[in-house]
Formats: structure tokens, sequence, C-alpha cells
């Protein structure tokens, strides 16, 4: 795609942010999910449930599968298509197990050395009582931990949005893909809103300040590429958009593949301590 000014969808104009037309299509609903390009780049996925602590959350998914004929370790969270499985998954954010759920699969792929691939559509970890009570810091920060010094290759795709912590969980990684129509950020454009202005309805505005669409965020150094989808989103053409994420993935794959993994581990380490850099003058 020559502009990613093309995925828009017909309606936006000068008066919508285009920050506020991408983060439309990231929620669309008929979007394609973690679980949808799941299904259809890996083979023989069988699913790994639990956390070996508490409990298994249905907000993650987590298991084993052949990508391109090599095992491999699949993560992604889960949202629901219909609204009994979305109070289920609580509308895909995560509670503290499905994070060490996620980590325990990691643990798992590091020990018999599978590549690890996360896949990311999530407006931010669940922030519920109970969820509190039972750790979520510091499973989100456990995962942070053990991400930068995994010692396997990582590829982490974010594919709707990626929000806060919740997704940064799944997101430390040796490459870090966005598709064009995702978000990334450390907050919702209604939050923002509500926290800046006193007025979520000012979420518009919030959206275009907090520089969280895929271009954006590429400039600061957030993500490695991002990656095309069919026009107006990948939901008007699945198999085409599962093509696109396919070809830039494998490529991805390969060049970690042959890395050493002591270069993976220094290079992951400059990236992240890299990001957010940011210079004054007098």
């Amino acid at each position: 795609m020559a502009d990613h000014e093309a995925s828009l969808t017909p309606s936006a104009n000068a008066t919508v942010p285009e920050a506020w037309v991408r983060t439309e299509l990231a929620r669309h609903p008929q979007r394609l999910y973690p679980m949808d390009f799941i299904e259809a780049l890996f083979t023989d996925f069988s699913e790994i449930h639990g956390d070996r602590l508490y409990g298994d959350d249905a907000a993650m998914a987590c298991g084993m599968a052949f990508y391109h004929g090599e095992p491999v370790m699949v993560i992604g969270n889960l949202k629901g298509r219909t609204l009994k499985e979305r109070v289920e998954r609580r509308f895909g954010s995560p509670d503290p197990e499905g994070y060490r759920k996620a980590l325990r699969a990691m643990k798992i792929a590091e020990k018999f050395k599978r590549p690890v691939f996360t896949f990311i559509d999530l407006a931010g970890a669940n922030p519920g009582i109970g969820a509190e009570e039972r750790g979520q810091g510091e499973a989100i920060a456990r995962n942070l931990i053990e991400m930068s010094r995994l010692r396997v290759p990582t590829i982490a795709t974010i594919t709707g949005e990626g929000g806060s912590g919740g997704a940064l969980a799944l997101a430390v990684a040796d490459r870090v893909l966005m598709l064009e129509n995702a978000i990334y950020s450390v907050i919702s454009p209604e939050g923002c809103a509500s926290i800046m202005w006193k007025d979520a309805a000012r979420k518009q505005q919030a959206a275009a300040a907090l520089k969280y669409t895929a271009h954006d965020v590429q400039q600061m150094g957030c993500v490695d590429q991002v990656l095309p989808e069919p026009d107006g989103g990948t939901q008007n053409d699945p198999a085409a958009a599962v093509a696109m994420l396919d070809e830039k993935l494998y490529a991805h794959y390969r060049t970690l593949r042959q890395s050493p993994i002591e270069d993976l581990l220094e290079q992951r380490y400059r990236k992240f301590r890299s990001i957010a850099q940011f210079y004054t003058t007098a």
C-alpha cells in the first residue's frame, strides 16, 4: 500500500482526527482477533491451561504449535465474539492468572528452545478488585522482567488495541510488529480525556494528542515495523490480512533464528533502553 491513508474508511474527513478513525478501526467488532490469526497462521495448536497457582484465565490462550513446519510457542489474548464470550473473557482483559499462564508458557518454550510469538489486542489488564488482590501489578512486572531476558527469539504483534502495561507484558520482544490500523498507548483516549479535561466526550481530542497510531509509535521507536492491512481494515479481507502478516512475520522469524541468543539479548536490552529518550536545550 503506497500511502497509509488508503486504509482509512471513506467516512473519514477533516473534522475527525486520523487517530480517532484508526481507533474505530482497531476496535471494529468484526476485526480479526489474535486467535483468528493464530488459527490461520499456525498448525497443530495444543493449548496449555492454568497458571499452576490459582486458575485458568479465559482471556489468555497459550500453546505449542508449528509455524511453517517448525515448533514454536504461541500466546494471545482472547476477546470473544458473542456477548457471553466477551463477558466471560472480560472483553479480552487478562487477570493475573492470564499473565502467569503466559509466563509459564514462555518458560516452557525457553526450556525446549522454541521461539515465542505473542498476539495482542486488549485495552488493558483487568483493573477489578479481585485481580488487584491477586497481584495484577506484580504479575505484569514479572512478565516484563522475564520477557526481557528470555533466551529464545521472541516476536510480538499488536493486531488491534495495545493498551497500557497489560499489552506491554506480552510485548517485550526482539521484534514488535504492529498492524497499520492498530493503536498502542499507555491509556485509552476516554481515560485520557477524563483525566485531562474531566470529560470523556473529548476522546477524539485525546486520541490526536496521545500519538498512538502505528506510524506515530514507530517514529518513537516503540515498534519495529508497521504492517499493511486491506483497505478499511482486516475484517474486509481476512485472507489478505493473514497473508500480509505471514509474509512479514516469517521474514523476521528467519532473521531471528539465525542470530546467536547472546546477540539477541543484547539487542533486546538496548532497544528497550533507548525507547522514550528525550532531550532538552537551554
